[in-house]
Order: structure tokens, then C-alpha cells, then sequence
């Protein structure tokens, strides 16, 4: 990996089983994989309820890019993934809940299903270190 180039870890990771990485610091950028409800331990939260779920993915976000050496208020980008469009009222609240102005630059689409079929809500974001 070049020198600029750094993993982002966790421990606990849940991601582990998933063989995937939490996140990469690229220089001043932090690129963080996309959330989901699952806690530290690897277990599913919010089965059935979104608005637990969306508080779960918003905590993990936020814990990444703190071990990215960034935090949610220097988010540049969000993708926001979700199983039903209804909760797009929500998004909107939420994202006045955990971003500040400016907000994000932000893409939200609607998905048939996610990694696992439980799952509601799924954000992946890029931030600014520092």
C-alpha cells in the first residue's frame, strides 16, 4: 500500500467475518465502508425498527471516522442506502440530528436488500481528516 495509504481499524471490528475494511485514511480523505446495524460485537440491532437501526449505522459512522482521525462534522459525501423510501422523511431528520451546515453532499437510493436481510439503512461516507 503506498506510504499515504492507512487502514482504518477498529476492536472490536464486526466487520471481520466480512473480510472487509472499516475504512482507509488516503492523505487528508477518509473513506469509510458502508454501515450498517450491526454493534461492536457483530450483533444486529433494530430488527424491525429503523429508527434504531439509522441510530446505530450513525454511531458506527461516527466511530470510524473518529479512528480515521476525522469526525461527522467534516463529512464531505454520504451515500444513504435504504430497503424503503418511506423513511426518506427520516433521512432528512437525521441528518439535521447528526450533521451540521454545511451538510454533506448526499445521494440516497433505494435498494432491494442489503448484506443481511434484517437490515433497513446502510451509509457509506467519504470526510475530511483533521
Amino acid at each position: 500500500m503506498p506510504p499515504d495509504v492507512s487502514q482504518i481499524r477498529l476492536d472490536p471490528d464486526p466487520y471481520v467475518p466480512f473480510r472487509l475494511s472499516q475504512g482507509f485514511r488516503v492523505g487528508d480523505l477518509v473513506i469509510v465502508s458502508g454501515q450498517a446495524a450491526i454493534n461492536e460485537h457483530g450483533g444486529l440491532v433494530g430488527v424491525g425498527d429503523f429508527d434504531a437501526q439509522a441510530d446505530q449505522v450513525f454511531r458506527n459512522l461516527q466511530r470510524v471516522l473518529e479512528a480515521g482521525g476525522s469526525s461527522l462534522d467534516r463529512i464531505v459525501k454520504v451515500t444513504i442506502f435504504l430497503t424503503d423510501m418511506a423513511n426518506f422523511p427520516k433521512i432528512v431528520e437525521l441528518r439535521g440530528r447528526w450533521f451540521t451546515e454545511p451538510y454533506p453532499a448526499d445521494t440516497i437510493v433505494e435498494v432491494s436488500a442489503l448484506a443481511l436481510p434484517e437490515l433497513e439503512i446502510e451509509i457509506e461516507a467519504i470526510a475530511v481528516a483533521g
